[in-house]
């Protein structure tokens, strides 16, 4: 046992996310006793002490399981029936199966707009906190059914790692169809080799990451490793591995080396700025001079409007822009101080300069250091 395997042990928080291949047995309806197996797991894991938030995939393929659909519906409307459909039958089994174990569990259906804005965001910190404290399970889905957004985009993967930031947890789970990540396609390549531990400063996991096949799950290697990337934010380590091996989380608990440990290297944020950073629906975009890259890399300072080259997008104050490099790499995301129309009046402008391009007093920064992250 390593000695990133052993700390497990001394966690005290896990967000424990199932995959729709995994809970619906490839789209043949709920695996009860699967669903069932996982959940007297997490029953093992409260009585050492842990508190859980499960995520659980499977409200459109248990959907479309029940109104005998074959295919994945492409017209939006069909595709959010699936999901109000198919989230009775995932909320009803897992509270039949905590039930067993006398646990109460709790609903939770969040959209990105539950993390976009500061308040709701907020309240679904306290909700998901007040839950744990009160010894309960939340079960948190996104809200498929009136979210148009995470249906074609969204994946929950992301949205455990989300929730990870959202209540400090020590350790994302994301438990798959797959043993874990490994070197090279298993699927194609016979000597593909399993990745036990590894840095997210790897450079060499990027290129380890695929995507999903399935037709039913949407979240392949790059989503979970993409997932580890936000989880770690919180200082939060992830564990990817099989949900079908027996005893796989509390065996993962115990230090077992199972599956893949992707371990964060960076420095916890601050919470206002996990916030930021965990923001999904960048409004603009503002082109940053090689002298503005390097200040917010090495120096930490605000954005000021003379290191802006040009604006793109229409933003209004105190909405997500992305800073990018000439080249347009993207160097940090950030609240931006001005709309899209005042920041292109007065980028480039010195201090000095503001008031007279405005026509009036303005914000000195672009974007203040407290409302910016760093992300490339």
């Amino acid at each position: 046992m390593t000695a990133s395997r052993a700390r497990l042990n001394g966690t005290r928080r896990w967000v424990i996310k199932v995959g729709s291949s995994l809970v619906t047995a490839k789209g043949a309806g709920l695996d009860h006793a699967a669903i069932a197996d996982w959940c007297a797991q997490i029953a093992g894991l409260r009585r050492a002490g842990l508190q859980v938030v499960l995520v659980s995939s499977g409200a459109v393929a248990e959907g479309m399981a029940r109104l005998g659909l074959r295919k994945r519906p492409a017209i939006l409307h069909e595709l959010q029936a699936a999901a109000a459909v198919g989230q009775m039958g995932l909320v009803r089994a897992y509270e039949s199966a905590f039930d067993t174990h006398s646990l109460r569990a709790a609903q939770v259906l969040l959209t990105h707009e539950d993390v976009a804005d500061r308040d709701r965001y907020l309240n679904a910190q306290g909700t998901l906190n007040s839950l744990l404290d009160f010894g309960v399970v939340p079960v948190v889905n996104e809200n498929d059914t009136v979210s148009t957004d995470e249906i074609r985009l969204g994946d929950n993967d992301t949205l455990g790692a989300l929730t990870v930031n959202l209540i400090q947890a020590d350790v994302l789970v994301l438990l798959t169809d797959q043993d874990g990540l490994f070197d090279a396609d298993p699927r194609i390549n016979a000597d593909a080799k399993l990745v036990s531990e590894a840095e997210l400063t790897d450079a060499r996991l990027s290129a380890m990451a695929g995507d999903s096949k399935g037709e039913y799950g949407r979240g392949g290697m790059r989503t979970k490793l993409a997932a580890a990337h936000t989880a770690a934010r919180s200082g939060a380590s992830t564990l990817i591995a099989h949900g079908r091996l027996p005893d796989v989380l509390l065996r993962l608990h115990a230090g077992e080396a199972l599956g893949t440990l992707l371990k964060p290297a960076q420095s916890v944020m601050a919470a206002r700025k996990r916030w930021i950073a965990g923001q999904l629906q960048v409004r603009g975009k503002l082109v940053l001079d090689d002298g503005a890259v390097r200040v917010l890399r090495e120096q930490g300072r605000s954005l000021l409007p003379v290191g802006v080259r040009s604006v793109e997008g229409a933003f209004q104050c105190g909405e997500l822009v992305s800073c990018v490099d000439l080249q347009g790499r993207e160097i940090a995301r950030g609240l931006c101080r001005y709309d899209a129309d005042d920041a292109r009046r007065i980028a480039g402008a010195r201090t000095e300069e503001i008031a007279q391009r405005l026509g009036g007093p303005g914000e000195p920064e672009m974007i203040h250091r407290d409302n910016l992250v760093l992300v490339g």
